[in-house]
């Protein structure tokens, strides 16, 4: 199944500046929103307690807000599976020690809506929502290196950098959605982060896997004609890849329920800006970044000659002439 014809080319590079253009401004807006607004740190990241409730019966989910709010403000109440309730609280300085008073201050405003039981209470100290955001900043960090190293082997430097850089771009974009859309970030949003970060290297990796068999097997010396034909022939399984995965997270946002919907939200914001970037900002970052054709060949070229030699010498070896 075909979307596209492979064997059309389309000028993506012509409009590579406007894109580019409509990048940075995107970037720009993410950043200013993620340094002025700032984050809605879950509990996982600032401290607090989460308590999973269950009723007898069926029992409006405001009337279970309201009731909370008499006594803790900014309580974050959402439903959990098909018949609990995850009440998050941002509390200070919490302790093990009050874990069953909270527990039994739940269950004593919730008594007038009906019959309530507490499934059960976690307490995450502020001290281990701190260590818990520094990990995750780490782990971030040490993807990207690792990212650098994985790409600069394969490829060369200059399309490790292009990656990364296109790593950044979908990142700080997603993380603006996240931060204008007041989304709470907890560990399934990291995790979400992690997650977005490799599928938008694979889908990069794709294309300039493609970007080099054509400078292999073309004599065109024209990079932007190289790279236009290039993602012309992958358009078709970029976009079914990326359709796909949508969907399918589209489903878990629609109807997953509260609890997995800041993973899902930053997944569906991250496929979108992903397979975009793959194609407008990644590939042409290779020409902006002075990536040369005939230097690339040159390098091949050496790598090819080295490797025969070494055969040459492998034969000559077993046929007892070394």
């Amino acid at each position: 199944m075909e979307f596209f014809s492979s064997n059309k080319v389309y000028d993506f590079m012509g409009k590579a500046k406007i894109f580019a253009s409509i990048s940075l401004v995107l970037v720009m807006a993410s950043l200013f929103l993620i340094l002025t607004k700032g984050f809605n740190w879950g509990i996982d990241f600032k401290g607090g307690v989460e308590v999973q409730v269950r009723f007898d019966k069926k029992v409006p989910i405001s009337e279970v807000r309201n009731a909370i709010s008499k006594k803790f403000s900014g309580a974050n109440v959402t439903t959990f599976g098909s018949s609990d309730i995850l009440i998050r609280l941002s509390v200070k300085n919490v302790t093990g020690d009050i874990q069953k008073s909270i527990g039994q201050e739940i269950k004593n405003l919730l008594a007038p809506l009906g019959k309530v039981e507490i499934r059960r209470v976690d307490i995450v100290g502020a001290k281990v929502g701190n260590e818990l955001r520094e990990k995750g900043l780490k782990a971030l960090l040490f993807a990207i290196i690792g990212i650098l190293i994985y790409v600069s082997f394969r490829f060369e430097w200059r399309f490790a950098l292009a990656s990364v850089l296109a790593l950044f771009h979908d990142t700080i974009i997603s993380m603006g959605a996240v931060s204008l859309f007041n989304i709470e970030v907890n560990l399934d949003v990291l995790a979400a982060i992690l997650t977005l970060m490799g599928y938008s290297l694979n889908d990069t990796i794709v294309v300039f896997d493609r970007i080099r068999e054509e400078v292999k097997n073309t004599k065109l010396n024209d990079l932007a004609t190289i790279i236009n034909i290039a993602i012309s022939k992958t358009l078709s399984r970029t976009v079914l890849t990326s359709l796909t995965t949508f969907f399918v997270v589209l489903t878990l946002f629609l109807f997953g329920g509260e609890i997995i919907k800041p993973f899902s939200f930053t997944l569906l914001v991250g496929i979108i800006v992903g397979t975009y970037s793959s194609i407008f900002i990644a590939s042409p970052l290779l020409m902006w970044l002075g990536f040369r054709v005939d230097e690339y060949r040159k390098k091949l070229a050496e790598i090819e000659k080295r490797k025969r030699e070494k055969e040459k010498l492998r034969q000559m070896y077993q046929g007892g002439v070394v």
